[in-house]
């Protein structure tokens, strides 16, 4: 099954990184994707920009609207996604503690179960 690995953080703590902090921190996570890339389990990586650069599409039932920023105000914003092809949920838990290992700190990964809609578009 495929599982979302869904980044928060505060994004401003983030952002007061260091350019060699950032860079020590992409490479421990590096370290992390490469293992389950090893096994043929690592799909897309992203890293989302700063919620400054976000529009958000709002609908209400009428017209749809087109918001500045993201989709809700809270103290950790949603940063990037990793997805993996894991055998069980453990296996999904098992690498987002390698991530939080690899990065420490605050901050939360939500795993979420994927269902491909159009599998014909990924060769499946």
């Amino acid at each position: 099954m495929l599982y979302a690995i869904l980044c928060y953080n505060d994004e401003n703590a983030v952002a007061t990184w260091t350019r060699q902090e950032d860079d020590a921190c992409m490479a421990r996570l590096a370290q992390v994707e490469e293992a389950m890339a090893q096994k043929g389990k690592l799909g897309p990586v992203v890293r989302l920009q700063p919620t400054t650069s976000a529009t958000t599409l709002r609908k209400s039932g009428g017209d749809a609207m087109i918001l500045d920023g993201p989709f809700a105000e809270t103290k950790e914003q949603f940063l990037g996604f990793f997805v993996a092809d894991c055998e069980t949920l453990e296996e999904a838990h098992d690498f987002a503690r390698d991530l939080a290992v690899a990065n420490p700190g605050t901050g939360a990964y939500e795993i979420r179960p994927l269902a491909i809609y159009k599998p014909e578009r990924f060769g499946s």
